[in-house]
């Protein structure tokens, strides 16, 4: 029994009686705390002050503790080694660097030489609080080192991707003659993910062998992971096949880095060989492999895995739902993929973008933002940064400027827009919604604006016919030291086409590999075609085609036909429409340019025939399709649509403007013809927006487009802006078209 003697404040009533070092037998912090001011304390009583310490330290109490251990400092109380360890530890698990700080720099001036077991955990707090810094310094300093000390570093190193630093350690290790643990093995395995990591990984290999390791099937599982990574995949077989136990996540890791490798069938025999030896399945063998039928598209076997998966109960985790979801976009089953995420329990922010996206690749862009607002109105999840980019893209094609800019909104304040990659969606979205301001913007608050970014910003300048501001930002990127790639020369020419920029163009082609080291591909090619035929040089297309270093394909000849239906050359058209439907015997354009072309001439026996051929291959045109967003709803019109609710009062507005006829493509005095133009999509748009709009003239309408806008409907626009005084903007398959004051920004180029 320790009886504790007290000067000054103690009082006979607070005594405490200690038996043995049993915690629960400690004084309250209270009472303690209350009488340690101005004492004098034995060293039997620096005992109980340092046991009350101890107790706080490994109950997580470290404020506590600190203030305790201030009192005990002022009162003279010395602490023991063993206190200050405790203390490091929670200072380690709490991730409390600030109080470790403190407490070692205490402690220097406490405990004189401290022993290495002491400085181990000062050691292990600032790795575990990821102050390298500190750490090193410390390392250094320390007099003495044991197996624990350098295997903490060699841990920290490898933990944060200090290779170098990790593997020289190791072999100091090595020669000190300290036996490194194998867990020490496994963390520095871990750390080479690079092709590059590959030698040291195998020295590391040898190193194990010669320590009589390779039993370890931890160790083993390390290493054939550590191959899989480096890209080794025949050394990670090789050890694979030795491997006495395999654990799943051996099977797991190999059958991963088949799959990255593109030898998915590798990874399905691997499978294969999983199941025959009886090896227990998890979740996340399941996700692999789906991954693998994924890859191949392999939808009849990737069903038999679900099947698996439904008998086994999984269907509901969302660590193989997920993998579910995403197979079944890949093989192009949606409705599969909508069952299947039903099916989880608790959808997670991939669940969720894999989903949406799915949405986005089907073209259900609509259902994708419809989704996106539920999921957001409910809260349901907590969304990544990739969900919001597919958002973007939805917005993009839909040309939804306000929902783009509420999900901006929502995404900046949730801190979603840090990536290049989204920002540059940003970009994109924003250009095809015809807001190059909100685009300029972003652009503008990029910090380093890489490849993907300019190119998204030089595009939409392309895209909206600001041919002269394309090209100057393309100048300013390159001034920058910024490469451009194959993706930014499709931008620059598109520009030029879109103004007729002849030999601008020609020059950007020329120069794409002499000096900038980008090897033109047949998109590139297509380009100057399509340069060549809307400038109505299509003696100089066709020469051009015959000598380019690839053979044309149906992009090529598109934009040939195109060419010849604007500038209404017959001959070559027919050629042009034959080679595409020679090539590809599917793409309508081969059957519609060429009827159109041969209507124009009077030819009606050959368009006949054209349209024969079309329909004897049971092609259809794709139906035109315009909208306009009036108060946040999407308005869509199609051919002789009737089934709006004001379609009485937007005919009756379309029939203001019925005798407007002027230019070739008016001159025409059949009633079928007006009736024909009366019911075009984008003349529909155009009139809703009038009554839209209620005679405020300063009020622009934006219509959007899914086809190309039509001649007839494009004079008739440059009409409507001359008479109301509106501007209307057209976003077509092509371009955008700015009708103001009777004229249009492509200058009737397009």
């Amino acid at each position: 029994m320790t009886i504790i003697t007290v000067q000054s404040s103690y009082s006979p009533s607070r005594v405490p009686v200690i038996k043995n070092a049993n915690f629960d037998q400690i004084p309250s912090w209270v009472s303690l705390k209350s009488s340690t001011s101005s004492v004098k304390i034995s060293h039997k009583q620096g005992q109980v002050e340092n046991l009350h310490l101890v107790s706080l330290s490994k109950h997580g109490k470290l404020n506590e503790a600190f203030e305790f251990f201030q009192e005990m400092d002022k009162a003279g109380v010395s602490v023991s080694s063993y206190s200050y360890q405790c203390l490091f530890e929670a200072c380690r698990e709490l991730r409390s660097l600030s109080h470790g700080r403190l407490l070692h720099n205490r402690m220097r001036m406490g405990i004189e030489n401290p022993s290495v077991l002491l400085q181990n955990c000062v050691l292990q707090m600032y790795c575990e609080c990821g102050s390298l810094e500190d750490a090193d310094k410390l390392f250094d300093e320390m007099s003495e080192l044991n197996a624990v000390s350098r295997t903490t570093m060699i841990s920290a190193y490898a933990e944060q991707g200090l290779l170098n630093k990790a593997v020289g350690l190791f072999s100091r290790m090595l020669e000190s003659g300290d036996k490194p643990p194998s867990s020490m093995y496994t963390t520095l395995l871990k750390s080479l993910v690079k092709p590059r990591a590959l030698d040291i990984g195998r020295q590391i290999h040898a190193h194990v062998i010669r320590a009589g390791l390779c039993s370890n099937a931890s160790i083993e599982t390390g290493i054939v992971n550590m191959y899989v990574k480096c890209g080794w995949l025949v050394g990670a077989k090789r050890v694979f096949d030795q491997m006495a136990v395999k654990k799943p996540v051996a099977w797991t890791g190999l059958m991963v880095g088949y799959t990255q490798a593109g030898r998915a069938r590798d990874a399905l025999k691997l499978f294969v060989d999983l199941i025959t030896e009886g090896v227990e399945w998890d979740s996340f063998v399941f996700s692999v492999v789906l991954k693998a039928c994924a890859s191949l598209e392999e939808l009849n076997l990737g069903k038999q895995i679900h099947a698996c998966v439904a008998k086994l109960g999984l269907e509901s985790e969302v660590s193989v739902g997920t993998p579910l979801v995403d197979f079944y976009i890949k093989c192009s089953s949606f409705e599969s993929a909508c069952r299947a995420f039903q099916e989880i329990r608790e959808p997670n922010d991939v669940s969720w973008s894999a989903i949406i996206s799915g949405y986005c690749q089907m073209s259900q862009f609509e259902e994708a933002v419809k989704t996106f607002k539920s999921l957001r109105s409910k809260k349901a999840a907590v969304l990544n940064s990739f969900t919001y980019t597919s958002i973007f893209q939805a917005c993009s094609v839909l040309a939804d400027c306000n929902i783009g800019g509420q999900v901006h909104a929502d995404a900046i304040k949730r801190s979603l827009i840090g990536s290049q990659y989204g920002e540059s969606a940003l970009i994109t979205m924003y250009s095809k919604c015809g807001c190059l301001d909100d685009a300029h913007e972003v652009f503008e608050s990029m910090d380093n604006p890489d490849i993907v970014a300019w190119t998204a910003f030089i595009s939409g300048h392309a895209y909206y016919g600001n041919a002269s501001e394309a090209l100057r930002l393309f100048e300013k990127m390159v001034s920058c030291g910024m490469k451009p790639n194959s993706v930014t020369f499709i931008a620059v020419l598109t520009a030029c086409s879109h103004a007729g920029l002849v030999e601008q163009g020609k020059h950007y082609l020329d120069t794409m590999l002499r000096k900038y080291n980008v090897a033109p591909t047949i998109d590139h090619y297509d380009c100057m075609i399509d340069i060549y035929a809307r400038s109505g040089l299509l003696e100089e297309a066709l020469k051009f085609m015959k000598n380019m270093p690839f053979e044309p394909d149906a992009m090529s000849w598109k934009c040939f036909l195109s060419g010849c239906w604007t500038h209404k050359n017959l001959e070559l058209g027919n050629i042009a429409g034959e080679e595409l439907r020679q090539i590809d015997p599917e793409d309508t354009a081969g059957y519609v340019l060429p009827f159109n072309l041969y209507t124009w001439a009077g030819k009606w026996e050959e368009a006949a025939e054209v349209m024969k051929l079309m329909n004897e291959r049971m092609l259809k045109k794709e139906l035109s399709c315009s909208w306009i967003q009036e108060k946040g709803k999407i308005h869509r019109f199609i051919v002789g649509d009737k089934h709006h609710p004001q379609t009485q009062e937007i005919y009756e507005k379309l029939k203001e403007f019925d005798g407007f006829m002027e230019g070739d493509m008016f001159q025409c005095s059949m009633t079928e013809r007006r009736e024909q133009l009366l019911d075009h999509s984008e003349r529909l748009a155009i009139a809703f927006g009038l009554i839209s709009v209620n005679g405020n003239a300063r009020a622009p309408i934006k219509v959007f487009k899914n086809l190309r806008a039509c001649p007839d409907c494009h004079e008739f626009a440059k009409h409507v802006s001359l008479v109301t005084g509106h501007e209307i903007v057209i976003r077509d398959s092509r371009r955008f078209h700015h009708f103001k004051e009777g004229k249009c920004s492509c200058n009737d180029y397009w």
